[in-house]
């Protein structure tokens, strides 16, 4: 593979840290690096594409440990000395407004938000979405079916979630390539200086956007999650204008970047392991397990969020000064062998699978329930509809979407047989 030089390379020394995380070809497969990592070095200091010091937190139960230890604060403000915070690099400093969301406050404030936001993105909503999901899923398979081929990811496993998520809020659902492609911008500014440079636009025109949205619905409230976001108050406490712009910012982005990744990355699997794909297309009762384990095996987020020390924190031997920043990488613990037996084995009855794909603690991703009912109508009705799917394209060659945190296939070229007659529409409420 193209990828297998550059990694080999560090045998040498982890020390040389010749591993871009960002980049298309540590994507493609960034597990042994992080196996290295586990036995090697389980909290290991590098430099980021942002001349950054950073420090990777790699095995499962400390992996665990970070996500739900209050010692790592979400909010750099929290962790950093006056003097270190002076010292930010000038990238840090930009958009302040939009760092007022879930993912990057501490309690009391993440408290106070997450209390608003699962007053209005409760599982039940979501699981009320269940039909409209089921109906596009075939809408978008009706219109690839006579093709014989297409790219999976972008005439199926986006057009999904972003469809979904932009219905949810409210957002035209003609608008949904665009912010896709801001999206995609922002999310992937940290894999080098330009696409720092290339971001700082696509998250100015996103802001725009998201605060045009807000004052359409203060004008004209509609049956829609912004809206909902606008009226909702808990203990007579609402969202501020800053945190509006940034919980619907984190919705779009999150409530279909993740979703695409793990079809993506699961259709993927199941094609490279033939045993799988016909275990699950014969039994689709399965495909519960299935997402979990693609989920795990994948990991369609690699690294969690950043987190900031407040103090010297001592994790695996190695002391994380004041103020360092923290990744704990999911996809490292999600193939821990001290956590799961045969971790490198897609096993799509894997039982227990207690991988960290949403994290832990008070930052488990809010939109769970979501991504999972996408991901198993997605799977289960694209392996009846088009049981005879083969990639058009070597595994090698498939191109892999730049960022830190995120680990996606960009495209995913396959074709197929006809229908199969006589296979009936699958309930999937039962599966």
């Amino acid at each position: 593979m193209r990828w297998f030089p550059r990694i080999s390379n560090i045998r040498r020394s982890l020390a040389d840290e010749p591993a871009n995380l960002a980049s298309p070809e540590f994507k493609a497969n960034p597990f042994p690096f992080y196996a290295r990592l586990r036995d090697e070095a389980p909290v290991h200091r590098m430099t980021l594409a942002t001349k950054e010091s950073a420090w990777l937190v790699t095995r499962y139960d400390d992996v665990a440990m970070v996500l739900k230890d209050e010692r790592f604060a979400k909010d750099i403000a929290n962790a950093m000395t006056p003097e270190q915070l002076r010292r930010l690099p000038w990238f840090r400093k930009l958009f302040p407004s939009l760092r007022r969301n879930l993912v990057n406050l501490d309690p009391p404030d993440h408290t106070r938000l997450r209390a608003l936001a699962q007053k209005v993105f409760t599982p039940r909503l979501m699981e009320q979405r269940r039909v409209r999901v089921e109906r596009l899923t075939e809408e978008l398979l009706d219109r690839v079916e006579r093709r014989g081929t297409m790219d999976l990811v972008r005439d199926y496993a986006l057009p999904l979630p972003t469809t979904i998520i932009a219905e949810i809020l409210g957002v035209p659902v003609e608008d949904r390539n665009r912010f896709h492609r801001w999206s995609n911008a922002v999310l992937s500014a940290g894999a080098s200086p330009g696409r720092l440079w290339k971001g700082i636009p696509n998250a100015w025109a996103l802001t725009r956007y998201i605060r045009t949205s807000l004052e359409t619905r203060r004008a004209q409230p509609r049956d829609d999650l912004i809206s909902a976001f606008i009226q909702v108050e808990e203990g007579g406490a609402v969202l501020s204008e800053s945190e509006l712009v940034a919980m619907v910012l984190l919705l779009l982005v999150a409530g279909h970047e993740t979703t695409v990744n793990l079809i993506g990355n699961g259709m993927l699997a199941l094609l490279e392991h033939p045993e799988q794909f016909e275990k699950l297309r014969n039994d689709p009762s399965l495909i519960k397990p299935a997402v979990e384990e693609f989920l795990r095996y994948t990991s369609p987020v690699e690294i969690a969020p950043e987190r900031f020390a407040r103090e010297d924190v001592s994790v695996a031997g190695v002391t994380i000064p004041r103020g360092g920043l923290v990744f704990a990488v999911i996809a490292s613990a999600n193939r821990d062998a001290r956590q799961f037996s045969e971790p490198d084995t897609l096993d799509i009855t894997r039982d227990p699978n207690r991988h960290l794909s949403f994290g832990l603690g008070p930052h488990f991703c809010l939109g769970a329930p979501l991504a999972r009912l996408e991901a198993q109508i997605a799977i289960v009705t694209l392996l009846r509809r088009l049981p005879n799917l083969r990639l058009k394209l070597r595994p090698d060659r498939l191109p892999w979407r730049r960022g830190l945190l995120l680990r996606g296939i960009e495209s995913l070229p396959v074709s197929f047989g006809a229908r199969v007659k006589g296979h009936e529409p699958i309930n999937t409420a039962a599966c």
